[in-house]
């Protein structure tokens, strides 16, 4: 544990990611931030907030627009400049959350917000991972392009050497897995580090999926917002896997002759929601070299934490 404030001590910019344009970001004291590795729940987290901040999606269609709401600053490979997101920012009425897939060195750290940390079993990460980057479509690849090169590597479908690379391998030189994204384990323990901090609320996807209401009401009251037992059950109702997968399922269809970064639209993007799905696919060897790595990046509690979910204080 760290009695210090949390700082930027490294910068990550990657096809994926450029921390450097939180730069355009002015806080406000009630904003939430939604932070992950990546295929943690950062979705899931985000339709929660869009629903008790902005307006109960039960009855749409479609797939809610959550990333207009709900801007990911980060985002490297975004066609929007850094003048519209800011522009966009400004202008929000709603109570502002704001998604960062950033590790707590890179991203800059302010007293008066209000930060939400979610994480997930490695493994089932993994298992997350391989749906959504195998569905990366040429569009996807070209937007991840580099001054117009070719910088992500494709996924060509061998399961278990993505998992060599991932699990041992980082994209920057700091980082012991996460290659060809960045840090999972590394991610949650830079915020573990500090899970003293009064304004840090540590959120573990399976036990958001097995109790959600319980998880809706513990984030409502950790934000300070009042909700009664009825709102939190029609929160619930809203982001629902079932019905979310509806919407998905149903904005997939509606734009299929469009183009996509994933193939099969958000059909795909929102794609199980299950957990334990690794035990089907990584052998004594694979789970070896996870002990090895885990027991290298994450402190035993912490690693206990992702492993075993459970309330953090």
């Amino acid at each position: 544990m760290s009695n210090s404030l949390p700082e930027v001590t490294r910068t990550y910019i990657n096809p994926h990611l450029d921390s450097t344009r939180w730069r355009i970001y002015t806080p406000r004291a009630n904003d939430i931030v939604v932070t992950t590795s990546y295929k943690c729940g950062t979705t899931f987290t985000q339709q929660i907030l869009y629903n008790m901040l902005v307006r109960n999606t039960f009855e749409d269609e479609h797939f809610p627009k959550i990333d207009t709401a709900s801007p990911w600053i980060d985002a490297r490979f975004h066609s929007e400049s850094l003048e519209v997101v800011e522009e966009r920012l400004e202008k929000m009425t709603h109570r502002r959350f704001l998604k960062s897939h950033l590790p707590l060195d890179g991203l800059p750290y302010f007293s008066e917000l209000k930060y939400l940390i979610v994480a997930r079993d490695p493994r089932d990460v993994f298992m997350s991972l391989v749906n959504h980057y195998g569905a990366y479509t040429d569009l996807m690849f070209k937007m991840l392009e580099w001054d117009g090169q070719p910088q992500q590597p494709r996924y060509e479908g061998d399961i278990k050497s993505l998992w060599r690379n991932w699990i041992s391998k980082g994209w920057f030189t700091w980082e012991q897995e996460g290659y060809p994204f960045w840090q999972n384990m590394g991610h949650t323990q830079s915020y573990w580090n500090y899970k003293h901090l009064s304004n840090f609320m540590f959120l573990h996807y399976g036990d958001m999926i097995a109790d959600t209401p319980k998880q809706i009401r513990r984030i409502a009251d950790f934000i300070d917002h009042s909700m009664t037992d009825e709102e939190v059950e029609a929160v619930a109702n809203a982001v629902s896997f079932k019905r979310v997968k509806a919407q998905a399922i149903a904005e997939t269809e509606a734009n299929k002759d469009l183009p996509d970064a994933f193939e099969g639209g958000q059909a795909t993007f929102i794609n199980k929601g299950s957990n334990g799905r690794w035990r089907d696919v990584l052998d004594e060897e694979d789970l070896q070299m996870y002990r090895t790595t885990r027991d290298k990046v994450l402190t035993p509690d912490c690693a206990t934490w992702l492993e075993k979910g459970g309330e953090v204080r």
